[in-house]
């Protein structure tokens, strides 16, 4: 049964805690080199080559690692109990099925974003910002609430899980009720067994 949309976006919002904890440490080295001047000689196209590899590409990588890891889940699905899975065989993703997804997840409309508001820094003239700022900002805010809205619709696949084809599940709890059911039917059944065996050996005799 796949996972409720509610403990999915909470899962993210974990995530997406340390995903900021990162770009924080990565503002922290690059605003001192912007205000010394250090970056000055850069182009707004360099600027956004160089913030897309150092935030977007560890972050969608170090994703990738954890839902193809043991655990298949990052920090956040962990903490709800939750894991992906593929949608056909149910069982752990590859690392490149896992950066597929977390591609189209989060590398996707984080670098979208970059690109409008790179886009916007350039633009040297108030008023003067372009059909392709304006489509590329759109879509950075449109395809995040896309993904959102497609949790509460049908089966709550994303677009991502479709074409990743994984799907996010509750992880199995080990029921302590069964283990000391089991206990209670093994035990009686080695006795049993044992009084058997007594009997026909007193028999032979």
């Amino acid at each position: 049964m796949p996972a409720s949309a509610f403990r999915r976006i909470a899962a993210f919002g974990i995530d997406w805690l340390l995903i900021l904890g990162w770009a924080g440490c990565v503002a922290a080295v690059g605003i001192p080199l912007y205000l010394s001047g250090t970056t000055a000689a850069l182009s707004v196209t360099a600027v956004g080559i160089i913030a897309t590899t150092v935030l977007v590409v560890p972050v969608t990588i170090w994703l990738a690692w954890l839902e193809s890891g043991r655990s298949q889940a990052t920090i956040g699905k962990r903490a709800l109990r939750l894991k992906v899975t593929r949608r056909t065989t149910e069982g752990p993703l590859t690392f490149g099925r896992a950066l597929v997804r977390n591609a189209l997840k989060i590398a996707l409309p984080w670098t979208l974003g970059h690109a409008a508001a790179l886009q916007i820094a350039g633009t040297g003239t108030p008023g003067t910002t372009s059909w392709t700022t304006w489509l590329l900002t759109a879509a950075a805010y449109l395809l995040p609430l896309w993904y959102v809205v497609s949790l509460f619709v049908g089966a709550g696949l994303t677009a991502y899980d479709r074409t990743a084809e994984t799907q996010v599940v509750p992880r199995e709890l080990a029921s302590p009720g069964a283990v000391a059911v089991a206990g209670r039917v093994t035990r009686p059944a080695a006795q049993a067994g044992g009084l058997r065996g007594r009997r026909r050996s007193a028999g032979s005799r």
